[in-house]
């Protein structure tokens, strides 16, 4: 079992930067496949990127490739989603969640079993 916590949402301005973080609990973080989802107001929980066990496979939803970052390093249990040229219709919360027992890459959200509580990441026109 793992338990997740996110951080580092906030407000900013559109073309702004911003990391948000996932932290881990438990020795075998480096097992987990490790993805970040966002919600906004009135729509579904969508897709943003997924990174494998080892951190050598990443994953974008179109809208954000070439925009967002996800890393992972595991000897600090921390996933990271680096995100650059913000717009307004990024704005959500963002949930990192976790699963031991599938694809290395999956952007289906019913396969992941562990999920963070959410961050809000605000972005200004």
């Amino acid at each position: 079992q793992v338990q997740l916590v996110e951080s580092g949402g906030g407000l900013v301005q559109a073309g702004g930067s911003l990391r948000v973080s996932c932290a881990a609990s438990g020795r075998t973080f480096s097992t987990f496949v490790t993805g970040w989802f966002r919600q906004a107001p009135g729509k579904e929980r969508e897709f943003v990127a997924a990174i494998s066990r080892s951190g050598g496979s990443t994953a974008y939803t179109n809208s954000v490739k070439g925009r967002f970052t996800i890393s992972r390093d595991n000897t600090k249990n921390t996933v990271y989603l680096q995100m650059n040229n913000l717009k307004p219709e990024d704005t959500a919360v963002y949930y990192c969640a976790a699963d031991r027992s599938i694809g290395p890459l999956s952007n289906n959200k019913s396969q992941y079993t562990y999920w963070g509580q959410g961050t809000q990441v605000t972005v200004s026109s």
